[in-house]
């Protein structure tokens, strides 16, 4: 799938003599198994990161794959042919994404999926699940800390608290109503959003929380009335996070990282959530369905079909 300028979803064309990539040294070509959709896809194709991105047009869009080797450029020992693999595929250029038959990757960003970590699992997994280790690094979370965490049954969310509450934190989510109950399976202790959750959780931490994870933006507000003096925060969505002490937390390709986490995913310690899998035909309305907010769980895209 290919778009050619900045626009909505429907700018995508399926596209059958596309070039296979070239398979540069230390890079691997995967024979793309399932794609994950998620929502900065979109938001690259309509152009909100072109400050920060260059795009050679016509590009593909997708960032998370899971396949299997197809080749192996020079110097690349660590993998060979028919190894099942999956990884976080940013480049520094937008041009060939996941959302294709084959896509190329550098080795580094790589990750062997083990043998009882199926591909939607596996492909749902890195751009989530690396955002929200990388979350937690850089709060420092540990076994002292009460953590709260805004949209914690979102993508990124419902990985963070599974990590944090494996870490021995104490962690408080928001979400909606509806998802509570997950929360609670997950050892997290759930909350509404919106007002009154400042008093929700001001009951259960009187004396407020050590950190704040923040992956929906707009909370700043609650956040600051809830954090103690001391306490770190971080956002993935509010870049003015850092103006009021925090940090801006962007995720970075890291196979060795995303390695760790699928081998909590073989043993039974994290569940990645899943919603639906579109074939790549259907690839505008799976990125609609993102788009729309009405995913529950990760969005994957079958380019086989």
């Amino acid at each position: 799938m290919t778009y050619s300028e900045y626009g909505d979803p429907e700018t995508l064309r399926l596209t059958d003599d596309a070039p296979r990539p070239k398979l540069g040294p230390g890079s691997v070509l995967i024979r793309v198994e399932r794609a994950a959709v998620n929502p900065v896809d979109w938001k690259v194709m309509a152009g909100h990161l072109d400050p920060m991105l260059d795009v050679i047009f016509p590009a593909i869009p997708g960032w998370d794959v899971a396949g299997v080797v197809e080749d192996i450029g020079p110097d690349v020992p660590e993998f060979h042919v028919g190894d099942r693999v999956a990884s976080y595929g940013r480049k520094d250029v937008v041009h060939g994404g996941t959302y294709a038959e084959f896509t190329a990757l550098p080795a580094s960003s790589v990750a062997r999926i083990p043998d009882a970590v199926g591909s939607d699992v596996a492909a749902g997994l890195p751009l989530a699940g690396l955002t929200a280790l990388r979350s937690l690094e850089t709060l420092g979370i540990g076994e002292e800390d009460t953590l709260l965490i805004h949209a914690a049954s979102g993508g990124v969310g419902h990985l963070a608290a599974q990590l944090a509450v494996a870490r021995g934190a104490t962690v408080f989510g928001t979400a909606s109503a509806q998802h509570h109950d997950r929360l609670r399976g997950l050892g997290v202790t759930p909350f509404e959003y919106g007002e009154g959750l400042v008093e929700q959780v001001r009951a259960e931490a009187p004396d407020g929380v050590s950190a704040v994870a923040d992956f929906v933006g707009g909370v700043w507000e609650q956040t600051r009335e809830l954090l103690t003096i001391d306490g770190r925060h971080i956002s993935i969505a509010d870049p003015e996070v850092e103006e009021h002490g925090g940090r801006w937390v962007w995720v970075r390709p890291d196979g060795r990282r995303l390695d760790t986490l699928l081998n909590q995913v073989a043993d039974g310690s994290l569940e990645v959530g899943l919603d639906r899998t579109f074939p790549l035909s259907e690839a505008v309305e799976a990125l609609e369905v993102s788009r729309r907010g009405e995913a529950n769980g990760k969005i994957l895209i079958d380019p086989t079909t």
